[in-house]
C-alpha cells in the first residue's frame, strides 16, 4: 500500500465515521505510523508501507473511527510548548486551557520571586508544568483526586524534567494539602463544568473516552466554583489571584459565586474564538 493510498483510505473512513477534520486525523496518524511530522508524511505519499505498518495503520483507522481521540491513539498532544503523554485517565487539553495557562504564567512571573503556586484538579498536568516551565523560581503545588490522572501528570513532570519542581497531592478539595503554613501566589484551576445531564450529548471523543471525574460539574456544573468560592480565599495572599476555566454560558452564574462569598472580581477573559471562559478573582487585601 503506497502512502497516497493510506492517506485517502483513512480520509474515507473517518469522512463516513462523521470525523469533521478526517484529512488533517489521516494525515497525523500516518506521521505518527513512520515517526515524521504529518507534513514530511505527505511528501512520502509514493513510498509504501511495509506489511507491518500496513497492519499497524488499519488498527489505528479502526480506533479513529470509532471515534477514540487521536491523542490517545498516538498516546501525545501539545500544550504551549510542552508534549505531554494522554490516556483516557486524564482530560486531553484543550486550546481554551492554553489561554489560561498564558495567563496564569504573566501573573505569576510578576511576583516576587521565589513564589508558590496551586494546580487545582491538575489532570495531565498541563497547567502545573507550564507554570513550572516558565516560572524557574517558582514551587508548583497539583492537586488530583485520581491516582491514575497523577501518575501521568509525573511521568509528564520527569520527561520534562521537572519533577522536581512540582509536589503532587491526591485528594479531594484542598483539605488534602493539610494546613496552610504559607499561602499560595497564585491558584489556577480548570475544574469539571460540564452538566450531568449534558455528558451524553457530548461528542463521542469526550464522553466516551475523556474520565467522566473530569467532566462532571454536577447537575448545575458549578459544584466544584462553589467549592473553591467557598474554601479557596485563606490559601491565597492578600491580593493574590485566582483563575478559574468555566464552560460556555457559565460566565455570570460562576461570577456571581465568587462575588458572594467575598472575592474582588479582576476580569473575565474571552478564549480564542471569543467566548467568556477565565474568571480572574482575587483575594481582598487588608
Amino acid at each position: 500500500m503506497k502512502v497516497r493510498e493510506a492517506i485517502q483510505i483513512a480520509e474515507s473512513r473517518f469522512r463516513t465515521a462523521g470525523i469533521e477534520s478526517a484529512r488533517l486525523d489521516a494525515e497525523l496518524l500516518l506521521g505518527h505510523l513512520l515517526d515524521v511530522p504529518h507534513l514530511e508524511a505527505w511528501l512520502r505519499q509514493s513510498e509504501s508501507l511495509t506489511p507491518s505498518q500496513a497492519a499497524k495503520w488499519d488498527r489505528m483507522i479502526a480506533r479513529r473511527e470509532g471515534r477514540e481521540p487521536l491523542q490517545h491513539i498516538t498516546g501525545w498532544t501539545g500544550f504551549l510548548d510542552l508534549e505531554l503523554h494522554v490516556s483516557r485517565d486524564v482530560l486531553v487539553p484543550r486550546p481554551e486551557t492554553e489561554v489560561l495557562a498564558q495567563l496564569a504564567i504573566r501573573r505569576l512571573a510578576a511576583c516576587p520571586a521565589p513564589t508558590r503556586a496551586l494546580d487545582w484538579g491538575t489532570g495531565s498536568g498541563c497547567l502545573a508544568l507550564s507554570l513550572a516551565k516558565a516560572v524557574p523560581s517558582a514551587r508548583i503545588t497539583a492537586l488530583d483526586a485520581s491516582s491514575d490522572a497523577l501518575r501521568i501528570a509525573r511521568a509528564n513532570a520527569i520527561a520534562h524534567g521537572l519533577a522536581d519542581r512540582v509536589r503532587w497531592v491526591e485528594g479531594h478539595g484542598l483539605g488534602a494539602l493539610g494546613g496552610i503554613p504559607d499561602p499560595f501566589d497564585l491558584i489556577v484551576s480548570n475544574p469539571p463544568y460540564i452538566p450531568s445531564e449534558e455528558i451524553e450529548e457530548l461528542d463521542p471523543e469526550v464522553r466516551d473516552h475523556d474520565p467522566r471525574l473530569a467532566l462532571d460539574g454536577g447537575a448545575d456544573g458549578l459544584e466544584c466554583y462553589r467549592e473553591l468560592a467557598r474554601t479557596a480565599l485563606p490559601w491565597l495572599k492578600p491580593g493574590a489571584p485566582l483563575l478559574l476555566e468555566f464552560g460556555d454560558g457559565q460566565s455570570g452564574s460562576v461570577a456571581d459565586l465568587f462575588r458572594g462569598a467575598g472575592w474582588i472580581q479582576e476580569s473575565i477573559e474571552k478564549d480564542l474564538s471569543g467566548r467568556d471562559r477565565i474568571l480572574i478573582v482575587a483575594r481582598p487585601r487588608g
